[in-house]
């Protein structure tokens, strides 16, 4: 990942001075965020070794992904304005070391009920650098800034749930599932103590929120009655769901229904996992001739052009599996452009409560 600094001027904080480099800066903001993808994604190989060795039936291994998911939720509603009052380092240093210290929690259960536990509360320090990140970004830069770092967080994200299922497959051949969990433990680690390092604090105590917990529900209600946040927090939500929609029944469609051998149901997925993350580079050139909202709007009405003729295709079968894949790859890559863009949008006009605006939309 090629790092331009031109891209990334004006600074909106003094303390954005402090950051030595920019790439280290943007690098560790996408591994903190990869927290989630990670903690999904790279012990799924490991499922059939765990009902085995947990005596688990297949569901209550399924749940342990479930758990964490709902961690991730909970966790974002909570870390996101802890973060607003009491700064941006803090948390993030507290959930690294809390996700690094569930990860050994998880890797000595012994029983499916201690595993389920220990996935909570992996998920709930997982969200503190998901949500976090976002209010980070939105600290040091402005709009049209913002957008080209979102794009790079992207590069660094989009490649974690790519990788992480052949790494967690590598790392069993060393030992058996719990070598996983030690090394999502390790990894944590190694970013609280970048996090130390290299990380200046973005939200100066004149910028921090000093509303009570129980006004937090006022807060959000704010944000759900506005209708320029909802807008494009809806907007994204519908391009996240494509995702979801995709990644959820691509298994069932290409090796069930087309056939595939699961080889090149890899190189398919990596395919067009290649190709939002390649967009998603390109819209940080874009943004040298073109605005945010100029984008969006642009990559808005392609998707949905792209979607329907998608439609139009499975149902009349016209141009066969080939023409098939090439929309699904255009549906794809559209939201390459669409995410980074309407991140930066929805996240822009809250500077002050930019943790509790990254959680709603999280």
């Amino acid at each position: 990942m090629k790092w331009n600094s031109a891209e990334v001027s004006a600074p909106l904080l003094t303390e954005r001075q402090q950051i030595r480099s920019p790439f280290r800066f943007v690098l560790l903001l996408g591994l903190l965020d990869a927290f989630g993808p990670l903690g999904i994604d790279m012990y799924l190989p490991a499922f059939p070794q765990m009902q085995s060795d947990l005596n688990a039936s297949p569901g209550g291994i399924q749940l342990t992904l479930a758990v964490f998911l709902a961690g991730l939720a909970v966790g974002q509603l909570v870390m996101g304005p802890i973060s607003d009052r009491s700064g941006r380092r803090g948390p993030l240093l507290f959930g690294a070391v809390a996700f690094a210290i569930s990860s050994l929690v998880c890797a000595l259960a012994t029983s499916l009920e201690a595993l389920l536990a220990a996935r909570f509360l992996m998920g709930l320090a997982g969200s503190s650098g998901m949500v976090i990140a976002r209010a980070v970004v939105r600290d040091t830069y402005n709009e049209q800034e913002s957008a080209r770092v979102y794009s790079l967080l992207m590069l660094v994200i989009g490649v974690a749930p790519i990788l992480s299922p052949s790494l967690g497959s590598w790392l069993m051949e060393l030992g058996r599932w719990p070598v996983i969990f030690y090394a999502l433990g390790l990894f944590a680690l190694i970013c609280a103590v970048a996090l130390v390092v290299d990380l200046p604090e973005t939200h100066p105590p004149e910028r921090r929120t000093r509303s009570s917990v129980g006004k937090l529900t006022g807060q959000y209600l704010r944000l759900l009655i506005n209708f320029r946040y909802m807008g494009y927090a809806l907007v994204g939500s519908l391009a996240l769901g494509q995702i979801f929609a995709y990644v959820s029944s691509a298994p069932l469609y290409f090796m069930e229904i087309v056939g595939l051998s699961p080889k090149w149901f890899t190189v398919v997925f990596a395919g067009n996992a290649i190709g939002l993350i390649g967009i998603a580079q390109v819209n940080r050139y874009l943004m040298v001739r073109f605005t945010t909202h100029a984008i969006l709007r642009g990559a808005l009405l392609l998707n949905v052009l792209v979607c329907a003729t998608l439609l139009l295709l499975v149902a009349t079968n016209i141009g066969g599996f080939a023409a098939q894949m090439v929309a699904l790859f255009l549906c794809l890559t559209t939201l390459g452009l669409i995410l980074p863009n309407v991140t930066a949008a929805v996240m822009a006009p809250f500077p002050d409560c930019a943790g509790v605006a990254s959680a709603l939309y999280g």
